[in-house]
């Protein structure tokens, strides 16, 4: 049996992914806790983590990598390989969901095996960490609260929990990934950083294409 590897999965798992959900946003490897997420998908309303386990890799670190997509994502999804497909529901909590992928024609062949339930473990203080300063800042705007100029990017993510309705928020957290732009996020952050009087403090289609992680 030909063995498929991340590489050969995920491209076409994106094209498939959009066929199914329609208006999305893909991040690809997105830090979360101590682990970090292979696929972060964004729609409209909800934040989906995607966790892919190839032919090729095995279940020594799927213990913690659920616990901490959990923590951050609306529905989770784990896509796995034909070597897995008959074994990682036993292993995934009730509300994960599963897609089968095999090769099928010499392509990589997907099929919803379990669609995912709400995560009943989502943690908002983790959720909102995901938004950059800048990110956060607009939101602040959009809502009319004040800058916080001289507060922690900590202090704004409370404020922000505290004083947004959690279905408003929820939308808007989903706009600001929907539209965040990886070739200037660091300029945004340097520009806020020097208005805000904070330098050196620390504290695509509409389905845009993949975007990697940088640093905050």
């Amino acid at each position: 049996m030909e063995m498929l590897y991340d590489k050969d999965i995920r491209e076409p798992l994106f094209d498939f992914l959009e066929e199914v959900y329609g208006k999305i946003r893909i991040l690809e490897e997105k830090m979360m806790g101590r682990s970090r997420a292979d696929v972060v998908m964004v729609t409209p309303e909800l934040l989906y983590g995607i966790e892919i386990k190839s032919d090729a890799d095995s279940y020594a670190r799927l213990k913690r990598q659920v616990k901490d997509y959990n923590l951050y994502y609306d529905c989770n999804y784990a896509v796995a390989g034909t070597s897995h497909a008959m074994h990682i529901g036993e292993r995934l909590p009730a509300w994960w969901g599963i897609i089968t992928v095999e090769l099928e024609g010499g392509r990589p062949d997907f099929y919803i095996l379990r669609r995912p339930l709400p995560n009943p473990e989502v943690d908002w203080k983790r959720k909102i960490s995901i938004l950059w300063r800048p990110e956060l800042a607009h939101i602040q705007e959009r809502n009319g609260l004040p800058k916080y100029k001289e507060k922690s990017k900590l202090f704004v993510q409370g404020k922000l929990l505290e004083k947004v309705p959690g279905d408003v928020l929820q939308k808007q957290l989903c706009d600001e990934l929907f539209e965040r732009d990886y070739t200037i996020i660091g300029e945004q952050i340097k520009q806020f950083r020097r208005q805000n009087g904070s330098e050196g403090r620390r504290g695509t289609r509409k389905r845009k294409r993949k975007s990697r992680e940088c640093p905050q």
